[in-house]
């Protein structure tokens, strides 16, 4: 299963929409260097696929990339085909471990309040950073055997 990176999205802040960066360096147990969400924990990158985002954009919803608050858009991979502890390789050299699939959302975040609706609860997923390296928009994803 292979896909494209479409975004490498970033911010400050937790909660809040992410803007392409266009490329990064993913640490080892930390995500992406720099980003709010990183840290020594199971969800270190969060990915979400263009064709979720499009769903939304459907609605009407004036959204893209990172406007839920994803570190990685991707096209054409099924991530929730993904099985919890499958590897997937971005680029030449980074690997990612998936760690969950979907996520509580006990609040309406920010996000929610932005656009009405939050589609990472339902179809974004998250991994930890198990091979760092620099990551850019247009890279390969592709699931990989450990």
């Amino acid at each position: 299963m292979r896909g494209t990176i479409v975004a490498v999205c970033t911010s400050k802040k937790k909660g809040i929409r992410k803007r392409n960066v266009e490329e990064a360096e993913l640490k080892v147990d930390w995500g992406i260097v720099g980003d709010a969400h990183a840290d020594n924990w199971h969800r270190q990158v969060s990915l979400l696929a263009m064709e979720s985002i499009e769903k939304m954009c459907a609605l009407g919803l004036n959204v893209g990339p990172g406007s839920f608050a994803e570190n990685l858009t991707t096209q054409g991979i099924d991530l929730l085909s993904l099985p919890i502890s499958s590897q997937v390789q971005v680029g030449d050299e980074v690997v990612l471990e998936i760690t969950q699939h979907g996520k509580i959302c006990h609040d309406r975040c920010a996000i929610y309040q932005q656009v009405g609706d939050c589609v990472m609860p339902r179809e974004g997923i998250f991994a930890r950073v198990i091979k760092g390296g620099q990551i850019r928009t247009g890279d390969a994803i592709e699931s990989i055997q450990p």
